[in-house]
C-alpha cells in the first residue's frame, strides 16, 4: 500500500525525487473510560491500522497537505508565518495545529513541507483519527527539522493542539497511546501523573473486536464539555467541605462513599460516581489480566458498560444495542462501548470460535434495532507512530 501512496504523492505534488514516509495507528480503550480528564486511569492500546504520511520537506515556509480521506477537499494550503485556524482548511487544522503548537515551544521550523496522508481509521468512530493525524505531523516535524524531543513530551502538544488550537477538550489518553504504543501491550496510564506501565495482553484463543455503530456523531462534543464540568464541579463542592482533591480519580471507591454526601447535585453525582468507580474498575481489572483471568476482566467491561450507560449517561440506542447483542452471544468474554460515546464505537473480547457467529448476530441484530449496519473489526495490538522504512 505504501508504495501506492508514494506514486499519489508524486502524481499530486508533481514530484519525482525522495520522499519519506511515516505511520501513525488509531488506539481503542479497553477499559478507563472518561476517567482521563478526571485524573485516573485509561487502559489503552494502539491498533495496526491507522493513519499514513508520504512527506517531502520544501525550501519555502508553505505547507501544501493533502488526504486522500477528503480527495474532495484537494490540496490544502497555508503559511508558517500564519498559522490560525480557519474553518475553509478543514481537517488540515489539525497538523497546522501541531506546527504552530511546536513554533510556540521554541521548536525550530524554519519551511514547509508536502505531505499525503491516508487513513484506514473509519473517521467519527471513536478510534482516534483526530490524535493519530497530530502525532504523525509530530513525528514528521521531529524527523524533518531534526527535533531533540521525545514522545512524551510531543503528546503533549499534540493534546495543548486539540485543546487550544481545535478547540475539543479532550485528556490526554488518545495522543499517549498513539505515540507510545507497544505491539501486544497495553498501557495502563495515570492521566495524572503520567506515570505509566506496558502490560502484555495475552488473550490466547480469544480476539478484540471493535465493532463501530456508525453513526454519526453529532453532539459528541458539547455533551463530553457538559460531563467534564459536571466532574469539575463535583470536585468544586468537595473541595469547599474540606476534601482536598484537584481530581476525582485521587479518590478510591471508599473515600467516596464517606464523602459522596455532600454533592446534593444529582447529575453531579452520578457523573462523579461513574469517574470514581471506573478507576477503580480499570486498576483491579489490570490486575486480572495480569494475572491471566480474561474472565474477571471481561466481568469488569461489562461493568464498565453499565456505568457509562445509566451514572455518565454516554451511550444511547445504538452502542446499547450492540452491547446487549455481544453480550447474548456464546463466546462472548466482555462487551462495552469505547471512546467518548454517543455514537462510535464498542470493543469485545470473543473467544476465536465464535468470532464469525458472533460478528453474523450482532450485526443482525443490531440493524433489526437501529437500522443501521456496523462495521466489525479484528483489532490487533500494534506498535506506536513512527518512521516507515
Amino acid at each position: 500500500m505504501l508504495e501506492n501512496l508514494v506514486k499519489d504523492f508524486k502524481n499530486i505534488f508533481k514530484y519525482s525525487g525522495e520522499v519519506e514516509t511515516f505511520f501513525s495507528p488509531g488506539r481503542v480503550n479497553l477499559i478507563g473510560e472518561h476517567t482521563d480528564y478526571n485524573g485516573g486511569f485509561v487502559f489503552p492500546c494502539a491498533l495496526d491500522f491507522g493513519t499514513y504520511a508520504v512527506v517531502k520537506k520544501r525550501e519555502d515556509k508553505t505547507f501544501r497537505m493533502y488526504s486522500k480521506n477528503f480527495e474532495n477537499l484537494g490540496i490544502i494550503e497555508f503559511n508558517l508565518d500564519n498559522l490560525v485556524y480557519e474553518k475553509k482548511d478543514d481537517w488540515a487544522n489539525y497538523p497546522k495545529g501541531v506546527v504552530k503548537t511546536f513554533l510556540d515551544r521554541n521548536y525550530k521550523i524554519d519551511s514547509g513541507f508536502d505531505v499525503l496522508f491516508f487513513g484506514n481509521i473509519p473517521n467519527g468512530a471513536g478510534l482516534s483519527s483526530s490524535a493519530s493525524i497530530e502525532v504523525l505531523t509530530a513525528v514528521i516535524l521531529k524527523d524533518l527539522f531534526k527535533l531533540d524531543v521525545d514522545m512524551v513530551e510531543m503528546v503533549k502538544m499534540c493534546q495543548v493542539a486539540e485543546n487550544k488550537f481545535i478547540g475539543v477538550n479532550s485528556g490526554i489518553m488518545d495522543q499517549f497511546a498513539v505515540g507510545m504504543g507497544k505491539k501486544d501491550n497495553a498501557i495502563l496510564l495515570d492521566c495524572n501523573t503520567l506515570n505509566f506501565e506496558y502490560v502484555p495482553v495475552k488473550l490466547k484463543n480469544m480476539s478484540i473486536v471493535i465493532a463501530n455503530t456508525n453513526k454519526k456523531r453529532g453532539l459528541a462534543d458539547s455533551k463530553y464539555n457538559e460531563r467534564r464540568s459536571s466532574c469539575e464541579e463535583a470536585v468544586k463542592v468537595l473541595n469547599n467541605h474540606g476534601v482536598n482533591i484537584k481530581y476525582l480519580g485521587e479518590l478510591t471507591v471508599a473515600d467516596f462513599e464517606k464523602v459522596k454526601h455532600y454533592i446534593t447535585d444529582e447529575e453531579q453525582l452520578k457523573r462523579a460516581t461513574h469517574a470514581v468507580t471506573e478507576n477503580e474498575r480499570a486498576k483491579v481489572a489490570v490486575e486480572f489480566l495480569k494475572k491471566d483471568d480474561i474472565t474477571e476482566f471481561g466481568k469488569l467491561m461489562n461493568k464498565s458498560h453499565i456505568s457509562l450507560r445509566d451514572d455518565y449517561e454516554v451511550t444511547g440506542l445504538e452502542l446499547d444495542s450492540l452491547v446487549e447483542a455481544a453480550w447474548e452471544e456464546k463466546g462472548t468474554v466482555g462487551s462495552r462501548m469505547t471512546g467518548a460515546g454517543f455514537g462510535g464505537c464498542t470493543v469485545s473480547i470473543v473467544e476465536n470460535d465464535y468470532v464469525d457467529s458472533f460478528i453474523k448476530n450482532v450485526g443482525e441484530k443490531y440493524k433489526e434495532k437501529t437500522g443501521l449496519e456496523a462495521s466489525f473489526y479484528i483489532a490487533n495490538i500494534g506498535d506506536g507512530a513512527g518512521k516507515v522504512k
